[in-house]
């Protein structure tokens, strides 16, 4: 079979990326090796932080405007809601990265903020329980995406635009032949003027010089949530979106988490939770006390009265840079191929607006986003 361009991958970027194509008049072949909206990669657990003050990096910031616009897009389309604004907390010690590179981008980017002491933050969210020489930025356009929605709503959008999906049918390999590219699955071959590598934690398996250079390391991840001793304190409109770091035995470690929805809990999750670099395909998948231990001493720490029982956990995969940047990008051999990978634990909020640069990639080989960014480079200096 032959198509404009085949994606790989049909998570949060291959579905955007799908839509994307369809809606500009491109035949579209999609291929996921599990079932659409599967939980065994990166975009499962409910729902997902979005935030304008980003601490990782002021360029981050227009993509945001953006993605926030298609957000909003995809939902007239879906004829659905995904994207909620509850305020958003940026928050540690005053000289971390965090903090200042928050307010950094607040400032850089005009964004309303305020700044907050711990005091004044656990008077505005009584929730919070940060130590006193910790501070935070308050932006009100922060929220969640419900994630597992938005990657159906994309799915759903691309096949009514006549994009052809293909769930449960895995890629055993691509070539370039004669200026074309040939895909093959364990269900069939087929071939595409482009192709499109959106695999998430699988990308190193189907691009060996990201495996060789370490440059999309896949991570065990874990999140919880829990029912808390006092809801009306962690429920929408009274509790924000946050994301933190504190100092914690001479290590600084990395929190974030949501007020409650969707599941009956508080939701948390740690930032490289216990640092496990694994194979997708071998990964642990259960969750054990050890780590409930980890993600509870936060929440009594921090959160003491979101920390009543347990209500689920789950686990999930970050696929690491090693800057913690992006790779969206063309292959560095072959022109007619491009990535969307090494998303590093933040970049579902993108994938909105990452599935139309990856369109224009398949499309003109590049994106007007990038022209003059190289933050997203596969050759950048790290």
């Amino acid at each position: 079979m032959t198509y404009d361009v085949i994606v790989i991958g049909a998570g949060s970027m291959g579905s955007a990326t799908s839509y994307q194509l369809a809606k500009r008049g491109r035949r579209v072949l999609c291929l996921e090796q599990f079932n659409i909206g599967h939980d065994l990669g990166s975009a499962h657990g409910v729902n997902r932080i979005i935030r304008l003050a980003y601490a990782e990096h002021p360029a981050y910031v227009p993509l945001l405007r953006r993605a926030y616009t298609l957000w909003r897009e995809i939902e007239r389309t879906a004829k659905e809601r995904l994207l909620f604004i509850t305020g958003g907390i940026d928050a540690g010690p005053e000289d971390g990265e965090i903090f200042r590179g928050s307010l950094a981008s607040c400032l850089e980017h005009k964004l309303k903020h305020e700044i907050l002491t711990s005091r004044e933050l656990t008077r505005r969210f009584p929730g919070f329980r940060l130590p006193k020489a910790m501070k935070a930025v308050y932006q009100g356009d922060g929220g969640f995406v419900l994630s597992e929605r938005a990657v159906v709503a994309y799915i759903t959008a691309a096949q009514a635009l006549g994009a052809e999906i293909h769930a449960r049918e895995a890629v055993r390999n691509w070539e370039v032949k004669r200026g074309r590219v040939i895909v093959g699955t364990d269900k069939g071959r087929y071939s595409a003027s482009k192709l499109v590598i959106t695999a998430g934690a699988w990308a190193s398996k189907l691009v060996p010089s990201l495996r060789k250079r370490k440059l999309a390391v896949p991570e065990r991840q874990v999140l919880i949530w829990t029912q808390p001793k006092s809801p009306a304190l962690f429920r929408m409109g009274a509790f924000p979106v946050f994301n933190m770091e504190a100092v914690e035995d001479g290590a600084t470690n990395r929190y974030y988490g949501m007020p409650v929805y969707g599941v009956p809990g508080f939701k948390l999750g740690k930032y490289h939770h216990r640092r496990q670099t694994v194979d997708p395909n071998n990964m642990d998948r259960e969750c054990h006390p050890e780590d409930e231990a980890i993600l509870r001493a936060a929440i009594g720490r921090y959160f003491p009265d979101a920390n009543g029982p347990t209500m689920a956990m789950k686990t999930c995969l970050f696929t690491n840079s090693p800057d913690e940047h992006f790779i969206l990008d063309a292959h560095p051999e072959f022109p007619q191929v491009s990535i969307a990978a090494g998303f590093s634990g933040h970049g579902f909020k993108f994938a909105s607006v990452v599935g139309e640069i990856m369109a224009d990639f398949a499309m003109m080989g590049g994106s007007n986003w990038l022209e003059n960014l190289d933050l997203f480079r596969i050759g950048r200096k790290r």
